[in-house]
């Protein structure tokens, strides 16, 4: 039978993401309603190997609901990596008393979990925060949302630039191995074409669609690069269009970091308090090394090993709608 949880800690790692902060907040107040002690870990995995746990009460995480980022920080681990980082880690949390962990990342984050459960044994849930949305076992991911939002709102106001100017803008935007990000603000914008890594791109059948754009005079046109794509970025996208169809003047805009930070959506601020309330009390009653998820309204729980070696792959419905508006 599992020992009593009574002093929970919890952490984010990996990329920050927009309602970590949220999501902090809800495991933090879950855990007192629930008659646990709380612990924040700073800095990921490496403030539980070099001890940086700090005591955390209802105060501790006031007025941080709609704040961008995380309180606790954010680091990737080389320490952890090593049997001798995670044994130190594992030293260190039951010193403080800490025999459940709520980890708040993506991929690398409970890839790493699921190595530290299996060997010391503490038991530990996921939490997922990551703006890709590419974890299996969960409709969203905390961030996505306000990530997908933040982009729109910004190729919509460079999309008045190129209006005003006549220009064809290759927009970048996050994504190295999944394309979520790029197809929903591709459609959202009225992108003439969105290249994402789990489709081939045909730059000539792009260079087409451009044509079409301007033989009907159209004014501007937007195209929607996941960072990931095959062709090699937006920069070499542009490169190579530019070549082709020399009627446009040819921008480049990387969006980058700017998809990260701000302040998280509603959507993604409910997710995160559900997410949290859900995985401290799912600590209570006994689950361990498996991320909660929430798919058509439900809560759900996904073994770590089935969470990580999966992503939500692309809609194709939702590829063929950019295709066909894009005419």
């Amino acid at each position: 039978m599992a020992n009593k949880i009574t002093k929970i800690g919890v952490f984010t790692s990996g990329g920050d993401a927009p309602g970590m902060n949220a999501a902090i907040r809800a495991v933090v107040r879950t855990g007192i309603y629930h008659g646990l002690e709380v612990m924040g870990i700073y800095h990921g995995y490496d403030g539980m190997i070099d001890g940086e746990i700090k005591s955390m009460d209802s105060a501790s995480v006031s007025n941080i609901l709609q704040r961008g980022g995380t309180i606790l920080r954010c680091s990737r681990s080389e320490a952890f990596r090593t049997n001798a980082g995670r044994k130190k880690a594992a030293l260190n949390l039951k010193m403080k008393g800490i025999n459940g962990v709520v980890a708040i990342g993506g991929d690398g984050t409970f890839r790493g979990a699921d190595v530290f459960y299996k060997e010391c044994r503490i038991p530990i849930i996921g939490l997922p925060g990551t703006i890709d949305n590419d974890l299996f076992g969960t409709q969203f991911t905390v961030g996505y949302d306000t990530a997908i939002n933040t982009a729109l709102d910004a190729i919509d106001k460079l999309r008045d630039t190129a209006a005003s100017h006549d220009r064809l803008f290759i927009i970048e935007v996050m994504g190295r191995d999944v394309g979520l990000i790029a197809l929903r603000t591709g459609i959202a914008a009225g992108a003439e074409a969105v290249l994402v890594p789990e489709t081939k791109t045909d730059i000539d059948r792009v260079i087409g669609i451009l044509e079409k754009g301007w033989k009907r005079k159209k004014s501007s046109s937007i195209i929607v690069v996941s960072e990931g794509d095959k062709t090699g970025g937006a920069y070499e996208v542009a490169s190579r269009i530019q070549k082709k169809f020399k009627q446009y003047k040819v921008r480049v805009s990387i969006l980058g970091y700017l998809q990260r930070g701000g302040k998280p959506t509603c959507m993604d601020r409910v997710l995160a308090s559900r997410l949290g309330v859900a995985a401290v009390e799912a600590l209570i009653s006994g689950k361990a090394n498996m991320m909660v998820g929430a798919s058509h309204n439900k809560i759900i729980y996904t073994p770590f090993n089935q969470a990580t070696k999966h992503h939500n792959d692309i809609n194709p419905n939702l590829y063929r709608i950019a295709e066909i508006l894009s005419n």
